[in-house]
């Protein structure tokens, strides 16, 4: 079992479910309600079920293994421990293309969100400026140090859950039953595709038990946080789809800034500004910290030579910041979003974060039958059932890729596999 012994255990539930709640509710559920409805109507609040059922059995897998290998690193350091480095390889840069992904679909969600409010935004040449502003003036801001990075990511914290919780109390008083009924259920293909994209909203509560290492009495606290920051997260989701629904009806499906068109309907004008800078201020937080945290796993890639490009390794000599790795960073997802939209983005993403995920719970399974490190921590209840159903889930929700997104899939891990190839015969 491989462990810290330096770290101090003193993490208790209610941080580690706050910690979980922050993490996954970011900005893709400011836009993904309408993304609901065009799919499935007012039923798709069963998609949301179907995303907390898959999430939370993939966080007790992240929570066994993480019990086991509780040196930080994460995803990557689960699956490179268990698979090797080709693997970890893998991993690291699948990480680091989800999230740039992600960072590309949020800044276009942010860029859609503006635009129903101000048309001006819809120019294609104020929205390449916008987005050019959004990802190197964030990195300009991480460039000049860590502190200044740190400073916004706390100040957008609050910001970002706050409308949420306000349209919910608010707008509950607003809702029409009529605009909730469903004749029929989905189908399993309408419930497949809405959830895919939907997913989208649920990842990222991996990060969070990345302090499973400073976890107090990690065997009962971990999967009762996840439980909880779970539970958190799939309520409100399922209240602000209750709420976008009742409120809007048949309209919700063509809104480009839904929640916003609803704070409309129960406040008025104000309630759209309101929830459209609040729309903004967490697509920005959300970004602020992704180009505060991702380009160091860049520079730590180049600095172990797990990638071949040294120039990502390299710390400027008066500011102390990996500013190559950070501007790179940037480049790359500003490229990615002028070149895509909200919705293919969003499913690049998820695609690539369920990659990783096969991997970490395909690492339980190893390591249930593993004599080197199957030795104490937390054991998911059942045997491999959780494990087995996460697996059926991931492959169900990867089929309903396109053919050309499962191809581009391919060619990626083809052209990583090179890049792995080539950089083993130059060390050696």
């Amino acid at each position: 079992m491989k462990t810290n012994e330096n770290l101090l255990r003193t993490i208790g539930v209610f941080g580690l479910t706050s910690n979980i709640v922050n993490v996954i509710i970011g900005s893709g559920i400011f836009v993904l309600p309408a993304v609901v409805a065009a799919g499935m109507g007012a039923s798709g609040v069963l998609a949301y079920l179907f995303c907390g059922i898959l999430i939370a059995s993939i966080m007790l897998c992240f929570a066994e293994v993480g019990s086991k290998i509780t040196i930080t690193g994460g995803i990557y350091t689960y699956i490179e421990t268990v698979f090797g480095k080709y693997a970890g390889f893998l991993a690291g840069n699948l990480f680091l293309a989800s999230v740039i992904a992600a960072d590309a679909a949020v800044s276009n969600a942010l860029v859609n969100i503006l635009a129903a409010g101000y048309s001006i935004f819809e120019n294609p040449l104020v929205r390449l400026v916008l987005l050019f502003t959004l990802f190197f003036g964030l990195a300009l801001i991480n460039i000049l140090g860590v502190k200044q990075g740190l400073g916004l990511v706390k100040f957008f914290v609050v910001a970002k859950i706050l409308p949420l919780l306000v349209l919910v109390i608010f707008g509950l008083w607003k809702v029409s039953l009529d605009n909730l009924n469903f004749e029929a259920l989905p189908t399993i293909d309408q419930l497949g595709s809405t959830s895919l994209i939907l997913f989208f909203a649920f990842i990222g509560g991996e990060s969070a038990l990345n302090v499973g290492g400073e976890v107090k009495n990690p065997q009962k606290n971990i999967p009762k946080s996840i439980f909880l920051g779970i539970g958190t997260v799939l309520l409100l989701y399922i209240l602000i789809q209750i709420v976008a629904q009742g409120v809007l009806g048949d309209a919700l499906k063509d809104q480009k800034a839904p929640l916003a068109e609803t704070a409309r309907q129960i406040f008025g004008h104000k309630g759209f500004v309101l929830l459209t800078a609040g729309a903004a201020i967490s697509m920005i937080g959300y970004m602020s910290g992704t180009i505060l945290n991702m380009p160091r796993v860049l520079y730590a890639l180049s600095r172990d030579r797990v990638i071949p490009v040294k120039i990502f390794g390299k710390i400027h000599p008066k500011l102390k910041t990996p500013h190559w790795a950070i501007l790179s960073y940037a480049a790359a997802g500003f490229i990615l979003a002028s070149l895509g939209s909200f919705t293919k983005l969003a499913v690049i993403a998820t695609s690539a974060i369920l990659l990783l995920y096969f991997g970490v719970v395909l690492s339980v399974i190893k390591l249930r039958y593993s004599q080197k490190i199957n030795s104490g921590g937390f054991i998911i209840p059942g045997r491999l059932l959780v494990p087995l159903l996460s697996v059926g889930i991931i492959i169900s929700f990867l089929l309903k890729l396109t053919f050309e997104e499962i191809i581009g899939t391919i060619i990626f891990l083809v052209i990583l596999s090179v890049i792995y190839a080539i950089n083993n015969s130059f060390k050696k």
